[in-house]
């Protein structure tokens, strides 16, 4: 039986840099949209609030070592670090995890998540990440005449492949930065045949330095063929709950966006979308799959009444009855990792962090669930 590791999704988005004050106006970090947001209807609890006002500076060196305390105390063993390197020119956020890599006395485990994609408005058709629709209905109409795509994502070829890893593994010669049989751990949001090229040549490039090779993992869609053997992860609850609507459920949310009518927020059932997760993770899961997991959802704080998804009938406890019995399968299948949603995604409401209205509760839960083990 394996010893599961629980990996928390971890957002490095609470510092300032010149491409947020540029795009979304100067001093922009999650927690703007955070503390303006605004309940929908009656009984929705907004703005969360994190314990005792933290709205922490992930710039600072005590901020992230606090961050990292608290979650190896309560049983999580690593962050899952989004990476947001778009080319050889922009490669932003980073200062979180350098911020660990270059302090030894900050003892959290930790490797990349890579979301390879570009940076647009949310209001442009311009397919790529529009993640923020209420940080963009506060530009001005001259910011808002603004190029469309914001950063663009080019992956390039073998020499700006090689630029990239030459960078990573700076995190790689860590310890703290997780491998599996010696294998860096390097995942990977969007999957396609160039990034498969890339990841050979990352390979070969690993194979140099003296690693057994690369242990990539990729986020799982259903659409996708994927190489025979090849891991990947789960995203949840993205795969269990919207990722796979009804037909007649689609075409009402479509109708909905078409004519602006009540499409200010679509909810899900907790304990449905849990149920459905625990079945599939039973029964159906691929042993190349790694398990995903959530403690809440509630993307409101980003998009306002721009059709927002949330969560109904959430509870402390219900989350730690459900995390114990995916926990439990998931080390009698002998799964490395649960990717959890999330450290600290307060502007989706998926966090563990403590909040003013249940404390460390979230992390009471996990730390009871490893221990118990």
């Amino acid at each position: 039986m394996t010893d599961t590791k629980i990996i928390a999704m971890y957002l490095p988005q609470f510092h300032c840099i010149p491409e947020n004050d540029e795009f979304w106006g100067k001093g922009f970090t999650d927690w703007v949209t955070v503390r303006k947001a605004k309940p929908l209807f009656e009984g929705h609890k907004e703005p969360k609030v994190p314990l005792n006002d933290n709205y922490y500076d992930l710039s600072v060196k005590e901020h992230v070592a606090w961050q990292a305390k608290i979650a190896k105390e309560n049983g999580i063993y690593g962050f899952g670090a989004y990476h947001y390197w778009f080319n050889n020119e922009k490669n932003l956020l980073t200062k979180p995890t350098e911020t660990i890599r270059d302090n030894k006395d900050i003892d959290i485990n930790y490797f990349f998540v890579w979301d390879n994609c570009l940076w647009k408005r949310s209001w442009s058709n311009v397919s790529g990440n529009a993640w923020s629709p209420i940080a963009d209905e506060e530009q001005t109409k001259e910011q808002r005449k603004g190029p469309q795509v914001l950063i663009p994502y080019i992956l390039g070829e073998e020499p700006d492949w090689e630029n990239h890893y030459n960078y990573v593994k700076t995190h790689f010669k860590e310890d703290r930065y997780i491998k599996i049989d010696g294998k860096p751990v390097f995942c990977i949001i969007n999957y396609g045949k160039d990034i498969q090229r890339m990841c050979d040549f990352w390979d070969k490039l690993a194979k140099k330095d003296g690693y057994p090779g690369m242990h990539f993992i990729f986020k799982f869609s259903q659409y996708i063929k994927y190489p025979q053997n090849t891991f990947c992860y789960n995203y949840e609850p993205h795969s269990a709950a919207w990722n796979t609507p009804s037909t007649v459920q689609r075409y009402i949310n479509f109708a909905k966006r078409k004519l602006g009518i009540n499409f200010r927020y679509l909810t899900y059932d907790y304990d449905k979308i849990w149920k459905k997760m625990i079945k599939y993770y039973s029964n159906s899961c691929p042993k190349n799959v790694y398990p995903g997991a959530f403690i809440n959802y509630d993307d409101s704080p980003r998009r306002g009444n721009k059709g927002s998804r949330l969560f109904t009938g959430f509870s402390v406890d219900k989350f730690h009855k459900y995390l114990k019995e995916l926990y439990s399968i998931a080390r009698q299948n002998n799964k490395e990792f649960i990717f959890l949603t999330a450290w600290n995604e307060w502007g989706e409401g998926a966090y563990l962090e403590p909040d003013n209205e249940n404390g460390y509760k979230y992390l009471e839960a996990i730390k009871s669930i490893v221990e118990e083990k």
